[in-house]
């Protein structure tokens, strides 16, 4: 099965919660940004890394605010699902902007990046990236590859959502970002099953389509009824 949830932050604490622990050999777990295990490169951080590198399914996440992109950029690129991945170990891949992947027979279209609202407190290439801005490139690319499947994927997996919904959550808007644009767009544009997101620290179904995901660990045929908390 595929699973979704979002926002790790480089906890191992959350890969112990129970939710996690109906995970199985063979199933797949998106994370919606802010994965975070690759931060600082330390001999700490690598220790946790080799323990998910243990666990019997696949971690996929896209990035978010909360990454170090120029630790990222140095992990080998391979083919994973159809579509190049950064290869952080056998079983942890770091999906790529705007790229489509095909897992258990269904399509997923993976944009992370997005904005830090308090970059200010944050020092640049120790704490924060340039980098997690996506650029007017990638969502060109984006763009493109989606026009060339006839603007159609089973699933959405992104860090943040398209700005008109953080209205509905009751969140801070922050920075308008040429993402959010896009994000609007593809709205409009796109045919698909369901969107997941992260960035918000919430867990809410936002019918008809929408799932802001946190700390939960959602299947990706989750009922609406499911999204609490």
């Amino acid at each position: 099965m595929v699973y979704v949830t979002s926002d790790l932050h480089g906890e191992w604490e959350r890969f112990k919660s129970k939710e996690m622990k109906k995970l199985r050999e063979g199933d797949t777990l998106l994370v919606c940004g802010d994965f975070g295990f690759i931060w600082d490169g330390s001999r700490k951080e690598r220790s946790v890394l080799k323990k998910i590198a243990s666990l019997p399914y696949t971690i996929a996440f896209v990035d978010g605010c909360h990454e170090n992109f120029d630790l990222l950029a140095k992990f080998p690129t391979e083919d994973w699902n159809g579509a190049p991945v950064h290869k952080i170990a056998h079983n942890i891949v770091h999906l790529m902007r705007g790229q489509i992947y095909t897992i258990e027979e269904h399509t997923y279209f993976a944009f992370g990046g997005g904005h830090s609202q308090d970059q200010e407190f944050r020092t640049e290439k120790e704490t924060w990236w340039r980098e997690e801005r996506p650029t007017r490139q990638e969502i060109a690319s984006a763009i493109h590859r989606l026009s060339a499947i006839g603007n159609k994927v089973d699933y959405v997996i992104t860090h943040e959502p398209p700005s008109s919904l953080k209205d509905c959550l009751g969140v801070d808007p922050g920075e308008r970002l040429e993402v959010h644009a896009f994000f609007e767009d593809m709205i409009r544009a796109c045919i698909y099953r369901k969107w997941f997101f992260g960035k918000c620290h919430i867990n809410k179904y936002i019918p008809v389509k929408f799932y802001a995901v946190f700390d939960k660990v959602l299947p990706v045929t989750v009922k609406n009824t499911e999204m609490h908390g």
